[in-house]
């Protein structure tokens, strides 16, 4: 038990340092290692296996709606890119671009895809003719490069992975539904398979994807109050299509513009599954993506029979979800940190005693409760207590959300608030982006984080200039 303390030990208290207790857990759950490329993350296999669980899950449920996988090259030409000079310029600042190509100087710089928008115009161009052709329902799975000047692991890299769904519809009225149903999408399964809860809503003008008519975006609540944007769905209406001079045969037999949609979600997922659900003892990983369920620890090991019992439970176990059984000559108390520290659900120990007696210990990481279950009921137990973890996850980090989401109804308050509270902020707003300036200054970072669908009525005015307000805006500080 001695290792199994200073491993616990190593980790940095949660409350006395969020930031370094994070890459505490990063490191020493083996999910990323760093590179020689300032935020260029490798992944272990670990932290892969996530993102594997992650990206099944989230693939599924596209295909579901009709959508298809396809990929787009890395390399943009910059005269591609120049088309939309709105999507430009807001990605300007974290482009890289490739200038040499062998030995030679290019003709054309090539930027390094930040998102694909300009790829998939292009091919729509060539593909889209009449309305037959449409809608197109299409999603890649890929890396992006954004020039991040200050990163940290998953949540802010140069290069990062990502899903990034790109539509294009025939009427304005299927785009913006489909803009919707992504955005369902994401929240579903941020609630069903990760146990986050999140604030959802529509961004304001200032926030919004650059090109974008609207944007919509999921905001869950971090441990420390702090949001992050989990997931954004946004409807470009016809703008990018007359940029590439996208057309097609109506109906009415007169020459259109269809109209476009972009989604998408990341590896910052990961980094909100650290922060929503971690301890100081490491990962608690949802039951539904963690890389190992269950992890089957025998107990006095060298005793006659009990490997051999313990190998007949993973069998039985491995039927129906991700087991390992770890037979190596570490200590069990070795062992109990390291599932702990790497957030595996649920624990089952079996020994002498418990063979003896019939019956195993399972564990679960969130409470550390102890079920002592007859094994011929081990299978029941298991199920069950994975879907009891997953529901008390998700009711831990939706009262913590409650706990640190308030409001505010003068200026005077939404100050205070921002600079000592953190958490989401709930107050009224008039629609000027200077007020948002404003809010954001004094309060040391504190922006909109979306106009929710359900709006209150705190106030008749906006909680900054004092004139009417036209939506109650959630607020907080972001990673």
């Amino acid at each position: 038990m001695a290792k199994n303390k200073k491993m616990v030990e190593a980790i940095t208290s949660r409350d006395e340092d969020f930031a370094k207790w994070y890459t505490d857990i990063v490191k020493k759950a083996e999910l990323v290692d760093y590179s020689g490329v300032k935020g260029c993350m490798v992944f272990r296999p670990y932290g892969y296996a996530i993102w594997e669980n992650i990206q099944k899950d989230m693939d599924r449920r596209f295909k579901e709606t009709g959508v298809e996988n396809v990929y787009m090259p890395m390399f943009i030409p910059e005269s591609l890119l120049q088309k939309e000079k709105d999507h430009v310029d807001g990605f300007a600042p974290e482009c890289a671009w490739v200038t040499i190509g062998g030995q030679e100087k290019l003709s054309e710089r090539l930027c390094v895809r930040p998102t694909s928008e300009t790829l998939f115009c292009e091919h729509y161009n060539k593909v889209v003719e009449t309305y037959r052709d449409l809608p197109k329902m299409y999603n890649q799975w890929c890396s992006v490069v954004r020039w991040e000047k200050t990163t940290r692991p998953f949540l802010r890299n140069s290069e990062f992975l990502w899903q990034e769904g790109h539509t294009i519809h025939e009427t304005a009225e299927e785009a913006k539904e489909e803009t919707l149903r992504m955005l369902k999408v994401y929240e579903d399964f941020y609630r069903e398979t990760l146990a986050i809860p999140a604030v959802v809503g529509q961004k304001t003008e200032k926030e919004k994807f650059a090109g974008a008519e609207i944007t919509y975006t999921i905001e869950p609540m971090m441990h420390n109050g702090v949001a992050l944007q989990g997931g954004t769905s946004h409807y470009f209406g016809d703008g990018f299509a007359k940029s590439f001079d996208i057309k097609f045969q109506g109906r009415d037999n007169k020459l259109h513009y269809p109209h476009q949609t972009s989604w998408g979600t990341s590896t910052r997922m990961i980094g909100a599954i650290i922060m929503v659900h971690g301890d100081d003892d490491g990962l608690i990983l949802p039951p539904k993506i963690s890389p190992i369920q269950v992890a089957i620890i025998p107990i006095a090991q060298h005793k006659e029979g009990v490997l051999d019992k313990a190998n007949e439970l993973k069998d039985r176990l491995a039927k129906d979800f991700r087991v390992k059984l770890d037979d190596s000559d570490h200590a069990p108390g070795w062992k109990f940190s390291e599932y702990e520290m790497k957030g595996v659900p649920v624990r089952v120990e079996i020994g002498p005693k418990d063979i003896e007696n019939d019956q195993c210990v399972v564990v679960r990481r969130d409470t550390r409760e102890k079920l002592f279950t007859p094994i011929d009921k081990l299978e029941e137990t298991v199920s069950k207590a994975l879907e009891d973890i997953h529901e008390a996850m998700y009711n831990r980090a939706l009262e913590n959300m409650k706990e640190k989401t308030h409001t505010a109804t003068t200026y005077d308050e939404f100050v205070t608030l921002g600079k000592e509270q953190g958490g989401f902020i709930k107050a009224m707003w008039c629609g000027d982006s200077e007020c948002e300036d404003k809010l954001k200054e004094v309060t040391g970072g504190v922006k909109s984080r979306c106009i929710p669908f359900e709006e209150e009525k705190l106030a008749d005015t906006c909680v900054c200039c004092g004139k009417p307000a036209k939506h109650m805006v959630y607020w907080g500080k972001q990673y």
